[in-house]
Protein backbone atom coordinates (compact mmCIF):
# COMPACT_ATOMS: atom_id res chain seq x y z
CA UNK A 1 0.00 0.00 0.00
CA UNK A 2 1.53 3.29 -1.14
CA UNK A 3 2.24 6.00 1.39
CA UNK A 4 0.05 9.09 1.17
CA UNK A 5 2.20 12.22 0.76
CA UNK A 6 1.81 15.13 3.15
CA UNK A 7 0.79 17.51 0.37
CA UNK A 8 -0.22 17.77 -3.27
CA UNK A 9 -0.97 20.54 -5.71
CA UNK A 10 -4.29 18.85 -6.54
CA UNK A 11 -6.08 16.15 -4.55
CA UNK A 12 -8.63 14.04 -6.43
CA UNK A 13 -11.09 12.22 -4.19
CA UNK A 14 -12.24 9.09 -6.03
CA UNK A 15 -10.82 7.10 -8.93
CA UNK A 16 -13.94 6.54 -11.03
CA UNK A 17 -14.17 7.85 -14.61
CA UNK A 18 -14.48 11.51 -13.62
CA UNK A 19 -11.68 11.40 -11.07
CA UNK A 20 -9.40 9.31 -13.28
CA UNK A 21 -9.94 11.58 -16.26
CA UNK A 22 -9.31 14.77 -14.29
CA UNK A 23 -6.15 13.24 -12.78
CA UNK A 24 -4.89 12.11 -16.19
CA UNK A 25 -5.41 15.54 -17.74
CA UNK A 26 -3.64 17.24 -14.83
CA UNK A 27 -0.74 14.76 -14.75
CA UNK A 28 -0.18 15.22 -18.50
CA UNK A 29 0.24 18.94 -17.74
CA UNK A 30 3.00 18.02 -15.25
CA UNK A 31 0.87 19.07 -12.29
CA UNK A 32 1.37 17.23 -8.99
CA UNK A 33 -1.85 15.25 -8.47
CA UNK A 34 -2.78 12.61 -5.88
CA UNK A 35 -5.80 10.33 -6.25
CA UNK A 36 -7.24 8.75 -3.09
CA UNK A 37 -9.65 5.91 -3.90
CA UNK A 38 -11.57 4.11 -1.17
CA UNK A 39 -11.92 0.81 -3.06
CA UNK A 40 -9.49 -1.59 -4.68
CA UNK A 41 -9.92 -1.71 -8.44
CA UNK A 42 -11.39 -3.53 -10.27
CA UNK A 43 -14.67 -2.92 -8.48
CA UNK A 44 -18.24 -3.44 -9.69
CA UNK A 45 -20.27 -0.55 -11.09
CA UNK A 46 -23.41 -0.34 -13.20
CA UNK A 47 -23.74 1.91 -16.27
CA UNK A 48 -22.48 -0.20 -19.14
CA UNK A 49 -23.77 1.52 -22.27
CA UNK A 50 -21.57 4.42 -23.36
CA UNK A 51 -22.04 7.44 -25.58
CA UNK A 52 -20.00 8.08 -28.70
CA UNK A 53 -18.36 11.02 -26.94
CA UNK A 54 -16.26 8.59 -24.90
CA UNK A 55 -14.03 7.85 -27.89
CA UNK A 56 -13.27 11.55 -28.35
CA UNK A 57 -12.45 12.04 -24.68
CA UNK A 58 -10.17 8.99 -24.73
CA UNK A 59 -8.53 10.18 -27.94
CA UNK A 60 -7.59 13.51 -26.31
CA UNK A 61 -5.56 11.70 -23.62
CA UNK A 62 -4.15 9.10 -26.09
CA UNK A 63 -6.09 6.18 -24.58
CA UNK A 64 -8.56 5.42 -27.39
CA UNK A 65 -6.55 2.70 -29.17
CA UNK A 66 -5.70 0.77 -25.99
CA UNK A 67 -9.32 1.00 -24.89
CA UNK A 68 -10.63 -0.08 -28.28
CA UNK A 69 -8.20 -3.02 -28.45
CA UNK A 70 -9.52 -4.32 -25.13
CA UNK A 71 -12.45 -5.93 -26.90
CA UNK A 72 -15.54 -4.31 -25.40
CA UNK A 73 -18.83 -4.81 -27.25
CA UNK A 74 -19.10 -2.29 -30.08
CA UNK A 75 -22.21 -0.10 -29.96
CA UNK A 76 -23.25 1.31 -33.35
CA UNK A 77 -26.36 2.94 -31.89
CA UNK A 78 -29.42 1.90 -29.90
CA UNK A 79 -32.95 0.73 -30.56
CA UNK A 80 -35.77 2.21 -28.53
CA UNK A 81 -39.50 1.86 -28.19
CA UNK A 82 -40.69 4.54 -25.79
CA UNK A 83 -44.32 4.23 -26.80
CA UNK A 84 -46.09 0.93 -27.49
CA UNK A 85 -48.47 2.74 -29.87
CA UNK A 86 -45.64 4.03 -32.05
CA UNK A 87 -43.15 2.28 -34.25
CA UNK A 88 -39.71 1.32 -33.01
CA UNK A 89 -36.94 3.87 -33.44
CA UNK A 90 -33.18 3.68 -33.74
CA UNK A 91 -30.51 6.25 -33.00
CA UNK A 92 -27.15 5.97 -34.73
CA UNK A 93 -25.46 9.05 -33.22
CA UNK A 94 -26.21 10.81 -36.57
CA UNK A 95 -22.60 11.02 -37.77
CA UNK A 96 -21.34 8.03 -39.79
CA UNK A 97 -18.70 6.03 -37.98
CA UNK A 98 -19.60 7.66 -34.67
CA UNK A 99 -19.91 4.51 -32.58
CA UNK A 100 -19.20 3.59 -28.98
CA UNK A 101 -19.09 0.56 -26.66
CA UNK A 102 -21.08 -1.34 -24.10
CA UNK A 103 -18.55 -2.01 -21.36
CA UNK A 104 -18.04 -4.08 -18.24
CA UNK A 105 -17.54 -1.13 -15.94
CA UNK A 106 -15.16 -2.86 -13.53
CA UNK A 107 -12.77 -3.41 -16.46
CA UNK A 108 -13.39 -0.06 -18.13
CA UNK A 109 -12.92 1.97 -14.97
CA UNK A 110 -9.76 0.11 -14.04
CA UNK A 111 -8.28 0.84 -17.49
CA UNK A 112 -8.77 4.55 -16.90
CA UNK A 113 -7.45 4.53 -13.33
CA UNK A 114 -4.32 2.57 -14.25
CA UNK A 115 -3.73 4.93 -17.18
CA UNK A 116 -3.91 7.93 -14.84
CA UNK A 117 -1.16 6.32 -12.80
CA UNK A 118 0.96 5.67 -15.90
CA UNK A 119 0.57 9.33 -16.87
CA UNK A 120 2.07 10.41 -13.57
CA UNK A 121 -0.83 10.71 -11.13
CA UNK A 122 -0.07 9.29 -7.67
CA UNK A 123 -2.94 6.80 -7.36
CA UNK A 124 -3.50 5.30 -3.90
CA UNK A 125 -6.30 2.78 -3.46
CA UNK A 126 -8.07 1.45 -0.36
CA UNK A 127 -7.67 4.88 1.20
CA UNK A 128 -10.82 6.79 2.08
CA UNK A 129 -11.07 10.53 2.63
CA UNK A 130 -13.04 10.92 5.86
CA UNK A 131 -13.03 14.67 6.42
CA UNK A 132 -12.19 17.93 4.68
CA UNK A 133 -10.65 20.89 6.51
CA UNK A 134 -11.60 24.42 5.46
CA UNK A 135 -10.29 27.88 6.13
CA UNK A 136 -12.74 30.76 6.20
CA UNK A 137 -16.50 30.59 6.52
CA UNK A 138 -19.60 30.80 4.36
CA UNK A 139 -19.31 30.93 0.58
CA UNK A 140 -15.67 31.98 0.89
CA UNK A 141 -14.70 28.83 2.80
CA UNK A 142 -11.79 27.14 1.05
CA UNK A 143 -10.85 23.47 1.48
CA UNK A 144 -7.18 23.16 2.40
CA UNK A 145 -6.63 19.61 3.69
CA UNK A 146 -8.16 16.15 3.89
CA UNK A 147 -8.05 13.50 6.58
CA UNK A 148 -7.80 9.92 5.34
CA UNK A 149 -7.94 6.35 6.62
CA UNK A 150 -6.69 3.30 4.73
CA UNK A 151 -7.69 -0.36 4.84
CA UNK A 152 -4.86 -1.15 7.27
CA UNK A 153 -6.35 1.32 9.76
CA UNK A 154 -3.67 3.95 9.26
CA UNK A 155 -4.77 7.59 9.28
CA UNK A 156 -3.25 10.81 8.08
CA UNK A 157 -3.65 14.30 6.65
CA UNK A 158 -2.84 15.70 3.22
CA UNK A 159 -2.84 19.38 2.31
CA UNK A 160 -3.56 20.69 -1.18
CA UNK A 161 -4.07 23.83 -3.25
CA UNK A 162 -7.06 22.43 -5.16
CA UNK A 163 -9.41 19.49 -4.63
CA UNK A 164 -11.54 17.62 -7.17
CA UNK A 165 -14.43 15.85 -5.45
CA UNK A 166 -15.16 12.75 -7.53
CA UNK A 167 -16.37 10.76 -4.52
CA UNK A 168 -19.46 9.42 -6.28
CA UNK A 169 -22.98 9.50 -4.92
CA UNK A 170 -21.62 10.14 -1.43
CA UNK A 171 -20.67 13.62 -2.65
CA UNK A 172 -18.40 14.47 0.26
CA UNK A 173 -18.21 18.24 -0.26
CA UNK A 174 -21.73 18.89 -1.56
CA UNK A 175 -23.43 16.54 0.90
CA UNK A 176 -21.42 16.94 4.09
CA UNK A 177 -20.06 20.47 3.95
CA UNK A 178 -21.54 22.81 1.35
CA UNK A 179 -25.01 21.22 1.62
CA UNK A 180 -25.72 22.02 -2.02
CA UNK A 181 -27.37 18.78 -3.19
CA UNK A 182 -30.94 19.06 -4.47
CA UNK A 183 -33.06 16.01 -5.30
CA UNK A 184 -35.34 16.05 -8.34
CA UNK A 185 -38.78 14.84 -7.21
CA UNK A 186 -39.87 14.46 -10.84
CA UNK A 187 -37.34 11.67 -11.35
CA UNK A 188 -37.55 9.79 -8.07
CA UNK A 189 -37.13 6.38 -9.67
CA UNK A 190 -35.89 3.00 -8.56
CA UNK A 191 -33.82 0.69 -10.75
CA UNK A 192 -33.26 -3.05 -10.42
CA UNK A 193 -31.09 -5.16 -12.69
CA UNK A 194 -29.27 -8.43 -13.19
CA UNK A 195 -27.25 -10.37 -15.75
CA UNK A 196 -28.39 -13.08 -18.16
CA UNK A 197 -26.72 -15.60 -20.44
CA UNK A 198 -28.07 -17.11 -23.64
CA UNK A 199 -30.11 -14.11 -24.79
CA UNK A 200 -30.85 -13.35 -28.41
CA UNK A 201 -29.40 -10.42 -30.35
CA UNK A 202 -31.03 -7.25 -31.57
CA UNK A 203 -31.40 -7.29 -35.39
CA UNK A 204 -28.89 -10.09 -36.13
CA UNK A 205 -27.31 -10.03 -39.58
CA UNK A 206 -27.65 -6.24 -39.91
CA UNK A 207 -25.24 -3.33 -39.23
CA UNK A 208 -27.21 -2.79 -35.99
CA UNK A 209 -26.65 -6.32 -34.70
CA UNK A 210 -26.30 -6.58 -30.93
CA UNK A 211 -27.13 -2.94 -30.26
CA UNK A 212 -28.67 -2.21 -26.87
CA UNK A 213 -32.45 -1.94 -26.82
CA UNK A 214 -34.67 0.16 -24.55
CA UNK A 215 -38.40 -0.34 -24.15
CA UNK A 216 -41.17 1.40 -22.23
CA UNK A 217 -43.23 -0.89 -19.98
CA UNK A 218 -46.74 -1.40 -21.31
CA UNK A 219 -48.36 -0.08 -18.11
CA UNK A 220 -46.47 3.24 -18.43
CA UNK A 221 -44.75 2.78 -15.06
CA UNK A 222 -41.22 2.89 -16.44
CA UNK A 223 -38.91 1.21 -18.91
CA UNK A 224 -36.51 -1.68 -19.41
CA UNK A 225 -32.93 -1.87 -20.73
CA UNK A 226 -31.25 -4.71 -22.63
CA UNK A 227 -27.47 -4.20 -22.98
CA UNK A 228 -25.22 -6.95 -24.44
CA UNK A 229 -21.64 -7.15 -23.11
CA UNK A 230 -18.43 -8.55 -24.57
CA UNK A 231 -18.18 -11.31 -21.94
CA UNK A 232 -21.31 -12.98 -23.33
CA UNK A 233 -23.64 -11.66 -20.64
CA UNK A 234 -26.52 -9.22 -21.09
CA UNK A 235 -27.42 -6.56 -18.56
CA UNK A 236 -31.21 -6.33 -18.20
CA UNK A 237 -32.75 -3.74 -15.92
CA UNK A 238 -36.04 -2.14 -14.96
CA UNK A 239 -36.51 1.55 -14.08
CA UNK A 240 -39.79 2.65 -12.48
CA UNK A 241 -41.28 5.55 -10.64
CA UNK A 242 -40.46 4.87 -7.00
CA UNK A 243 -44.02 5.39 -5.71
CA UNK A 244 -45.48 3.12 -8.39
CA UNK A 245 -42.86 0.46 -7.66
CA UNK A 246 -43.66 0.58 -3.94
CA UNK A 247 -47.40 0.38 -4.65
CA UNK A 248 -46.92 -2.67 -6.85
CA UNK A 249 -44.90 -4.45 -4.18
CA UNK A 250 -47.55 -3.60 -1.56
CA UNK A 251 -50.33 -4.98 -3.76
CA UNK A 252 -48.34 -8.15 -4.39
CA UNK A 253 -47.92 -8.61 -0.65
CA UNK A 254 -51.68 -8.13 -0.12
CA UNK A 255 -52.31 -10.88 -2.68
CA UNK A 256 -50.00 -13.18 -0.75
CA UNK A 257 -47.29 -13.03 -3.43
CA UNK A 258 -43.57 -12.57 -2.97
CA UNK A 259 -42.90 -8.83 -2.62
CA UNK A 260 -39.12 -9.06 -2.67
CA UNK A 261 -36.98 -7.03 -5.08
CA UNK A 262 -36.14 -10.21 -7.02
CA UNK A 263 -39.77 -11.27 -7.45
CA UNK A 264 -40.79 -7.72 -8.39
CA UNK A 265 -37.99 -7.56 -10.97
CA UNK A 266 -39.09 -10.77 -12.69
CA UNK A 267 -42.77 -9.71 -12.70
CA UNK A 268 -42.04 -6.32 -14.23
CA UNK A 269 -39.83 -7.78 -16.97
CA UNK A 270 -42.98 -9.31 -18.43
CA UNK A 271 -44.23 -5.77 -19.17
CA UNK A 272 -41.53 -5.34 -21.83
CA UNK A 273 -42.79 -7.66 -24.60
CA UNK A 274 -40.08 -6.93 -27.16
CA UNK A 275 -37.32 -7.47 -24.64
CA UNK A 276 -39.00 -10.71 -23.60
CA UNK A 277 -38.63 -11.87 -27.20
CA UNK A 278 -34.96 -10.87 -27.21
CA UNK A 279 -34.35 -12.76 -23.98
CA UNK A 280 -35.88 -15.99 -25.28
CA UNK A 281 -34.78 -18.88 -23.04
CA UNK A 282 -31.98 -16.95 -21.33
CA UNK A 283 -30.98 -17.81 -17.78
CA UNK A 284 -30.02 -15.43 -15.01
CA UNK A 285 -26.69 -15.81 -13.23
CA UNK A 286 -24.71 -14.09 -10.51
CA UNK A 287 -21.52 -12.26 -11.42
CA UNK A 288 -18.71 -12.78 -8.87
CA UNK A 289 -18.52 -9.10 -7.92
CA UNK A 290 -22.24 -8.22 -7.92
CA UNK A 291 -25.48 -9.40 -6.28
CA UNK A 292 -27.82 -11.63 -8.28
CA UNK A 293 -30.17 -8.63 -8.50
CA UNK A 294 -28.97 -5.12 -7.72
CA UNK A 295 -31.12 -2.09 -6.92
CA UNK A 296 -30.59 1.66 -6.70
CA UNK A 297 -32.84 4.61 -5.92
CA UNK A 298 -32.65 8.35 -5.18
CA UNK A 299 -30.13 8.78 -7.98
CA UNK A 300 -31.64 11.92 -9.50
CA UNK A 301 -30.17 15.06 -8.03
CA UNK A 302 -28.04 18.07 -8.83
CA UNK A 303 -26.14 20.72 -6.90
CA UNK A 304 -26.76 24.44 -6.53
CA UNK A 305 -23.02 24.92 -7.09
CA UNK A 306 -20.60 22.58 -8.86
CA UNK A 307 -17.53 24.57 -7.89
CA UNK A 308 -16.30 26.95 -5.24
CA UNK A 309 -13.06 28.38 -3.89
CA UNK A 310 -10.38 25.87 -4.94
CA UNK A 311 -12.79 22.93 -5.31
CA UNK A 312 -14.57 21.28 -8.23
CA UNK A 313 -17.34 18.67 -8.21
CA UNK A 314 -17.12 15.94 -10.86
CA UNK A 315 -19.15 12.89 -11.89
CA UNK A 316 -21.74 11.46 -9.52
CA UNK A 317 -20.53 13.83 -6.80
CA UNK A 318 -21.94 16.64 -8.97
CA UNK A 319 -24.80 15.08 -10.93
CA UNK A 320 -25.98 11.46 -10.98
CA UNK A 321 -25.64 8.86 -13.73
CA UNK A 322 -29.10 9.92 -14.94
CA UNK A 323 -30.35 6.43 -15.78
CA UNK A 324 -32.38 7.29 -18.86
CA UNK A 325 -33.73 5.41 -21.88
CA UNK A 326 -32.36 7.49 -24.71
CA UNK A 327 -28.78 8.01 -23.54
CA UNK A 328 -26.48 6.61 -20.90
CA UNK A 329 -25.15 9.99 -19.89
CA UNK A 330 -23.31 9.22 -16.64
CA UNK A 331 -19.78 8.59 -17.95
CA UNK A 332 -20.16 11.34 -20.56
CA UNK A 333 -20.96 13.89 -17.85
CA UNK A 334 -18.15 12.51 -15.65
CA UNK A 335 -15.51 12.83 -18.39
CA UNK A 336 -16.74 16.24 -19.48
CA UNK A 337 -16.73 17.40 -15.88
CA UNK A 338 -13.30 15.90 -15.26
CA UNK A 339 -11.90 17.75 -18.28
CA UNK A 340 -13.54 21.00 -17.19
CA UNK A 341 -12.18 20.63 -13.65
CA UNK A 342 -8.65 20.04 -14.95
CA UNK A 343 -8.80 22.89 -17.47
CA UNK A 344 -10.19 25.38 -14.96
CA UNK A 345 -7.53 24.44 -12.38
CA UNK A 346 -4.77 24.71 -15.00
CA UNK A 347 -6.11 28.13 -15.99
CA UNK A 348 -5.68 29.42 -12.44
CA UNK A 349 -2.21 27.91 -12.07
CA UNK A 350 -1.17 29.51 -15.38
CA UNK A 351 -2.63 32.90 -14.46
CA UNK A 352 -5.18 32.86 -17.30
CA UNK A 353 -8.02 33.84 -14.96
CA UNK A 354 -8.87 34.22 -11.31
CA UNK A 355 -9.99 31.30 -9.16
CA UNK A 356 -13.45 32.86 -8.95
CA UNK A 357 -13.71 33.06 -12.76
CA UNK A 358 -12.45 29.48 -13.17
CA UNK A 359 -14.94 28.15 -10.62
CA UNK A 360 -17.79 29.96 -12.37
CA UNK A 361 -16.71 28.45 -15.69
CA UNK A 362 -16.73 24.91 -14.27
CA UNK A 363 -20.10 25.43 -12.62
CA UNK A 364 -21.61 26.71 -15.87
CA UNK A 365 -20.07 23.87 -17.86
CA UNK A 366 -21.47 21.13 -15.63
CA UNK A 367 -24.80 22.92 -15.22
CA UNK A 368 -25.39 23.41 -18.96
CA UNK A 369 -24.51 19.78 -19.73
CA UNK A 370 -26.76 18.53 -16.95
CA UNK A 371 -29.64 20.77 -18.06
CA UNK A 372 -29.56 19.46 -21.62
CA UNK A 373 -29.63 15.85 -20.49
CA UNK A 374 -32.28 16.59 -17.87
CA UNK A 375 -34.56 17.90 -20.61
CA UNK A 376 -33.92 14.78 -22.69
CA UNK A 377 -34.78 12.58 -19.72
CA UNK A 378 -37.91 14.49 -18.72
CA UNK A 379 -39.26 14.57 -22.27
CA UNK A 380 -38.54 10.86 -22.72
CA UNK A 381 -40.44 10.06 -19.54
CA UNK A 382 -43.37 12.05 -20.86
CA UNK A 383 -43.49 9.64 -23.80
CA UNK A 384 -43.12 6.60 -21.56
CA UNK A 385 -45.82 7.58 -19.09
CA UNK A 386 -48.36 8.90 -21.60
CA UNK A 387 -48.33 6.32 -24.36
CA UNK A 388 -51.78 7.14 -25.70
CA UNK A 389 -50.67 10.37 -27.39
CA UNK A 390 -51.40 10.50 -31.14
CA UNK A 391 -48.74 9.07 -33.40
CA UNK A 392 -48.73 12.34 -35.36
CA UNK A 393 -49.13 15.54 -33.41
CA UNK A 394 -50.47 18.51 -35.34
CA UNK A 395 -48.59 21.65 -34.35
CA UNK A 396 -49.04 24.69 -36.55
CA UNK A 397 -46.85 26.84 -34.29
CA UNK A 398 -43.75 24.66 -34.18
CA UNK A 399 -41.47 27.33 -35.60
CA UNK A 400 -42.61 29.93 -33.07
CA UNK A 401 -42.31 27.48 -30.17
CA UNK A 402 -38.95 26.30 -31.47
CA UNK A 403 -37.60 29.86 -31.50
CA UNK A 404 -39.05 30.58 -28.07
CA UNK A 405 -37.52 27.52 -26.40
CA UNK A 406 -34.19 27.65 -28.21
CA UNK A 407 -32.45 29.94 -25.66
CA UNK A 408 -33.92 27.97 -22.76
CA UNK A 409 -32.71 24.64 -24.14
CA UNK A 410 -29.30 26.05 -25.01
CA UNK A 411 -28.92 27.56 -21.56
CA UNK A 412 -28.28 31.02 -23.00
CA UNK A 413 -27.61 33.16 -19.94
CA UNK A 414 -28.26 36.36 -21.89
CA UNK A 415 -32.00 35.67 -21.99
CA UNK A 416 -32.33 35.50 -18.22
CA UNK A 417 -34.78 32.62 -18.63
CA UNK A 418 -34.82 29.86 -16.04
CA UNK A 419 -36.09 26.33 -16.45
CA UNK A 420 -38.76 26.54 -13.80
CA UNK A 421 -42.53 26.51 -13.53
CA UNK A 422 -44.62 26.89 -16.64
CA UNK A 423 -41.64 27.41 -18.96
CA UNK A 424 -40.16 24.10 -17.84
CA UNK A 425 -43.47 22.26 -18.25
CA UNK A 426 -44.04 23.72 -21.72
CA UNK A 427 -40.49 22.91 -22.78
CA UNK A 428 -40.78 19.30 -21.61
CA UNK A 429 -44.15 18.91 -23.34
CA UNK A 430 -42.76 20.44 -26.54
CA UNK A 431 -39.71 18.15 -26.53
CA UNK A 432 -41.71 15.09 -25.53
CA UNK A 433 -43.99 15.60 -28.51
CA UNK A 434 -41.21 16.06 -31.07
CA UNK A 435 -37.78 14.91 -29.84
CA UNK A 436 -38.57 11.21 -29.76
CA UNK A 437 -40.29 10.74 -33.09
CA UNK A 438 -39.33 7.13 -33.80
CA UNK A 439 -37.59 6.72 -37.13
CA UNK A 440 -34.77 4.77 -38.70
CA UNK A 441 -31.48 6.25 -39.91
CA UNK A 442 -32.57 5.41 -43.46
CA UNK A 443 -35.82 7.34 -43.07
CA UNK A 444 -33.98 10.35 -41.67
CA UNK A 445 -31.42 10.25 -44.49
CA UNK A 446 -34.16 10.06 -47.12
CA UNK A 447 -36.07 12.99 -45.67
CA UNK A 448 -32.93 15.10 -45.33
CA UNK A 449 -31.86 14.33 -48.90
CA UNK A 450 -35.22 15.64 -50.10
CA UNK A 451 -35.66 18.67 -47.85
CA UNK A 452 -32.13 19.48 -46.73
CA UNK A 453 -30.40 19.60 -43.37
CA UNK A 454 -33.16 21.44 -41.56
CA UNK A 455 -32.16 23.10 -38.33
CA UNK A 456 -34.02 26.38 -37.91
CA UNK A 457 -37.09 26.28 -40.14
CA UNK A 458 -39.21 23.54 -41.61
CA UNK A 459 -40.13 23.59 -45.31
CA UNK A 460 -43.37 25.50 -45.82
CA UNK A 461 -44.16 23.14 -48.71
CA UNK A 462 -44.84 20.28 -46.31
CA UNK A 463 -48.54 19.79 -45.67
CA UNK A 464 -50.12 18.48 -42.47
CA UNK A 465 -52.97 17.11 -44.59
CA UNK A 466 -50.81 14.58 -46.43
CA UNK A 467 -49.77 11.46 -44.50
CA UNK A 468 -46.39 11.18 -46.21
CA UNK A 469 -45.72 14.89 -45.78
CA UNK A 470 -46.85 14.69 -42.16
CA UNK A 471 -44.45 11.83 -41.53
CA UNK A 472 -41.60 13.78 -43.12
CA UNK A 473 -42.52 16.89 -41.14
CA UNK A 474 -42.43 15.00 -37.85
CA UNK A 475 -39.07 13.41 -38.70
CA UNK A 476 -37.67 16.84 -39.56
CA UNK A 477 -39.00 18.22 -36.28
CA UNK A 478 -37.22 15.44 -34.42
CA UNK A 479 -33.98 16.14 -36.31
CA UNK A 480 -34.24 19.86 -35.57
CA UNK A 481 -34.81 19.22 -31.86
CA UNK A 482 -31.94 16.72 -31.64
CA UNK A 483 -29.60 19.24 -33.23
CA UNK A 484 -30.82 22.02 -30.96
CA UNK A 485 -30.37 19.81 -27.92
CA UNK A 486 -26.93 18.83 -29.24
CA UNK A 487 -27.68 15.27 -28.23
CA UNK A 488 -25.43 14.06 -31.04
CA UNK A 489 -23.04 16.78 -32.15
CA UNK A 490 -22.34 17.73 -28.52
CA UNK A 491 -20.85 14.27 -28.20
CA UNK A 492 -17.84 15.45 -30.16
CA UNK A 493 -15.11 16.79 -27.92
CA UNK A 494 -14.43 19.73 -30.26
CA UNK A 495 -17.55 21.33 -28.81
CA UNK A 496 -15.73 21.60 -25.48
CA UNK A 497 -13.62 24.30 -27.12
CA UNK A 498 -16.56 26.01 -28.84
CA UNK A 499 -18.66 26.68 -25.75
CA UNK A 500 -18.10 30.19 -24.39
CA UNK A 501 -19.11 30.17 -20.74
CA UNK A 502 -18.75 33.10 -18.37
CA UNK A 503 -16.61 34.79 -21.03
CA UNK A 504 -14.09 31.94 -21.33
CA UNK A 505 -13.42 29.12 -23.77
CA UNK A 506 -11.45 25.95 -23.12
CA UNK A 507 -8.00 25.48 -24.65
CA UNK A 508 -7.55 21.79 -25.41
CA UNK A 509 -3.91 21.30 -26.24
CA UNK A 510 -1.50 19.19 -24.27
CA UNK A 511 0.96 21.43 -22.47
CA UNK A 512 -1.46 24.36 -22.76
CA UNK A 513 -4.68 22.99 -21.22
CA UNK A 514 -6.62 25.84 -19.69
CA UNK A 515 -9.05 28.67 -20.48
CA UNK A 516 -8.82 31.70 -22.72
CA UNK A 517 -10.75 34.94 -22.48
CA UNK A 518 -13.18 35.59 -25.33
CA UNK A 519 -13.87 39.19 -26.17
CA UNK A 520 -17.58 39.81 -26.72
Amino acid sequence: MSAVPASAKVLVIGGGPGGSYAATCLARENIDVVVLEADKFPRYHVGESQLASMRHFLRFIDLEKEYSDFGFQKKPGAGFKLNQHKREGYTDFVNPGNWSWNVVRSMSDELMLRYASRCGANVIEETKVTEIEFKGTGEAAQPIAALWKNKAGETGRITFDFVVDASGRNGLISNKYVKSRIFNDTLMNVASWGYWSGTGKYLPGTPRENSPFFEALIDESGWCWFIPLHDGSTSVGIVQNQDISNEKKARAKERGEDASTAAHYHRELKLAPNIQILMGNATMFKKPDAPLISAASDYSYHASAYAGPHYRLVGDAAVPPQIDPYFSSGVHLALSGGLSAAASICAVIRGQCTESEAAKYHHKKVDSSYTRFLLVVLSAYQQIRVQTVPVFSKDDNFDEAFDFFRPIIQGNSDTGKKLVGDDLNKTVEFLGTHAFEPSSPEERAAVMSTYGDVVDKLPASLSNDNVEDLRARNILKGIAIRKLMRTEDSLHINNETLDVLEGYRMVMQRGKLGLEKVEQ
